[in-house]
Formats: C-alpha cells, structure tokens, sequence
C-alpha cells in the first residue's frame, strides 16, 4: 500500500490532457474577428475560397482595427 501512495507522489503523472482553459483555434480566431466586425452570418470558408474576395475581407478587417491615430505612431 505504501508503494502505491509514493507512486503518486513520483512525478509520473496519468493526466493526457493540458490543466487550464482551451486554446483558442485558428478557425475560432477568424470566426471572433468576423463577429467584432459585424460580419458573423459570413460563410468565410466559402469567400476563403477565393483569393482576391478573401484578401479583400481580410484588409476590410484589418482597416477597420486599427485607431485613426494609430498611423502617427508608426510615423513618428
């Protein structure tokens, strides 16, 4: 009974999954933007699908997140 108790204590752990909240997927990253910009209805695996419609969005996306004064700062 002993051993079993110091095996618990040994530093082998029978834990497989990682302790704390799940980390955020590329997907669920691409999904969190859409929302904060009002396009959360967007099938964006479809406009995915084409480059020049996806690059669009994505510099749509970008633009609308960076401050107006945000450009005086890289400039300075």
């Amino acid at each position: 009974m002993e051993e079993s108790r110091i095996k618990g204590f040994g530093g082998e752990s029978e834990r497989k999954t990682p302790l704390g909240r799940p980390r955020h997927r590329w997907e669920d990253n691409i999904k969190m933007d859409l929302q904060e910009v009002g396009c959360g209805g967007l099938d964006w695996i479809e406009v995915a699908q084409d480059r020049d419609r996806w690059r669009a969005l994505v510099n749509a996306v970008m633009n609308l997140r960076v401050p107006l004064n945000e450009e005086n700062f890289f400039t300075s």
